[in-house]
């Protein structure tokens, strides 16, 4: 009978697949993690209050989640190159205003959706521009720009605002009608969720980013086009966060100078709370559309059960820090596999 062992190229090559099947079977369990959560805070809300998850109740979930879901899902792109956003808040803000002044002249609401999205990828340009090319810190970068934009708006709009009395029908019907219990938003925004998770997966300018999350050096090495795929990822997320700013305009009908104030921080959290490694390199933009839903849930749930609102913030805290403890524990135990395999690797090549 004839043993053959494993040579130390075979072993060298079967490391990266199972290091990969690894951290997926990780963020799969994370991902079920989260929407265990949810599933559970709903049931046992529904409980409490039987009136909670009526008809109207789940479309006023969904439509409270799909604005948060848009910018979540274009951050998400962004966090996974180790980079962040910080100006999406104000980009919201202003593009919303931008859609809303447009209308308010009689203008077509197809058209000031694009003009919404628009502004967000120029926005989304100019941070991929000074990140990629200019080679400045992410985070100086976008909250410059942040301040930027929030004092181009607050000029702008000045004591200003846009109501629903001031848009046309149609686009504030769209905000608010659906099939049954589903919004028109909601299933606007499950399109641009599943393309966006479709191209991450499957096409390789998707799959670049997570190379560029996990090492920088080494994705450069391997020829990945680091300038190009920070620049698409950023325009990526102006266009969602400029969308959003559109949506949100159909769904509050409601826009002034601090429109998406703050809104910055809840979208990081929802991307962190929904997998997404901070370091970059990890994480999906479902796990990030779960986190939002997971965050503007508990908006409702709150209120549902009594309990005052002021209480929002520090449960989005909370679990913010669990899941940036969760990453460091699961980049812990992916270090300690890789360690063992190479350690197996060593011992292969001196046999």
């Amino acid at each position: 009978m004839t043993v053959t062992a494993d040579t130390p190229q075979q072993i060298a090559a079967d490391e990266p697949t199972a290091s990969r099947r690894f951290l997926d079977r990780v963020l799969k369990l994370r991902a079920l993690a989260v929407l265990a959560v949810l599933l559970v805070m709903l049931a046992a809300t529904q409980i409490y209050n039987s009136e909670f998850l009526s008809q109207q109740g789940v479309k006023d979930l969904l439509l409270n989640a799909t604005i948060l879901v848009l910018v979540a899902v274009g951050q998400a792109m962004v966090v996974i190159t180790r980079n962040v956003d910080l100006s999406v808040g104000s980009v919201l803000g202003i593009s919303a205003f931008a859609a809303g002044t447009y209308l308010h002249g009689g203008g077509n609401p197809l058209l000031a959706v694009l003009i919404a999205v628009g502004l967000g990828v120029l926005f989304g340009l100019l941070n991929g521009l000074l990140v990629s090319l200019g080679q400045v810190p992410a985070l100086v970068v976008t909250l410059g720009t942040l301040y930027i934009i929030r004092g181009i708006d607050s000029i702008w709009v000045g004591s200003r605002q846009i109501t629903a009395n001031d848009l046309p029908a149609s686009f504030v019907d769209f905000g608010h009608d659906g099939l049954s219990v589903i919004p028109y938003l909601a299933l606007l925004t499950l399109a641009v969720l599943v393309a966006a998770g479709y191209y991450l997966r499957s096409y390789r300018g998707g799959r670049d980013l997570y190379a560029l999350g996990s090492s920088p050096e080494a994705a450069r090495l391997a020829g990945v086009p680091v300038r190009k795929r920070i620049l698409t990822a950023y325009v990526a997320c102006g266009a969602l966060a400029g969308l959003a700013g559109a949506l949100y305009l159909a769904r509050f009908g409601n826009v002034d100078s601090g429109t998406g104030n703050g809104y910055e921080l809840t979208v990081v959290s929802a991307v962190v709370v929904g997998g997404v490694a901070f370091t970059g390199g990890s994480g999906t933009v479902y796990g990030a559309a779960l986190g939002a839903l997971l965050l503007t849930s508990i908006n409702s749930v709150l209120p549902s059960i009594g309990v005052s609102s002021v209480w929002v913030l520090a449960i989005d805290g909370v679990l913010l820090l669990l899941a940036i403890a969760v990453d460091r524990i699961v980049a812990l135990r992916v270090a300690g596999v890789l360690r063992k395999r190479a350690a197996q690797m060593r011992s292969a090549h001196h046999a």
